[in-house]
């Protein structure tokens, strides 16, 4: 159930995505040599992107490896959810601190060199890169990767949300544009109740009120999901 509503929170959130990361799409060198060249590296650029998301999905299941292995998981899941609401109430009350300006002030100057650049491997790196760019839903998707518990689990719950993202994107970078920009903005203001949803349900796997796959009563020593049967 959790890797399907990773894939819908990125099928949805893609939405956003479009909007923010659309103009780089627009953007993207074209390889040289015909139709297929720009098919193919349209789709490259995409799969990059994908592989720093299950990159940083390993790092979220290594870190929800060792809260398990401490016997907190179930308040980790309650705190992720939480924290997911409470950033997502006052989220635009927040300012940016001045290493994450930095940080991505660094990522756009190498986007930037390797939008000069006509070749796959160019692609591929400028997607790569596109992953590390302070996004709130990739966030989200990270804290549903973290409660997952284990390394295996948080590299597929991210593999699953890029993917969910990828025909939006993919069709944006090959067609030009797929959403009207009135209909880009109906349909983002269906983006919160995807976020509260999964805040929802990691409140509820952390309760352990004995749902099956939704909230699974808890055994000692034990992962919360061995518990759904």
């Amino acid at each position: 159930m959790d890797f399907g509503f990773a894939f819908a929170l990125g099928l949805l959130g893609s939405l956003h995505c479009a909007a923010m990361c659309g103009p780089l799409l627009l953007a993207l060198p074209v390889p040289t040599g015909g139709p297929g060249r720009f098919v193919a590296g349209r789709i490259l650029y995409q799969l990059g992107r994908v592989t720093t998301y299950c990159l940083l999905g390993i790092v979220a299941g290594l870190v929800g490896k060792s809260i398990f292995l401490a016997g907190l998981q179930r308040w980790l899941s309650i705190a992720l959810g939480v924290a997911i609401l409470a950033g997502f109430l006052v989220s635009k009350k927040i300012s940016v601190s001045a290493p994450v300006v930095r940080l991505v002030a660094r990522l756009k100057a190498a986007m930037s060199a390797q939008l000069r650049q006509r070749t796959f491997r160019s692609l591929v790196l400028l997607g790569m890169l596109n992953g590390l760019l302070p996004c709130g839903l990739v966030y989200v998707a990270l804290a549903g990767a973290v409660a997952r518990g284990t390394l295996p689990d948080g590299m597929v719950y991210m593999a699953m949300f890029g993917l969910g993202t990828l025909p939006t994107m993919l069709a944006i970078g090959l067609s030009g544009k797929l959403f009207s920009p009135g209909l880009r903005v109906r349909l983002r203001s269906a983006i919160p109740v995807g976020v509260c949803l999964l805040a929802g349900l990691l409140i509820l796997r952390g309760l352990g009120l004995g749902i099956p796959y939704v909230s699974p009563a808890l055994v000692a020593g034990l992962p919360m999901d061995c518990c759904a049967h």
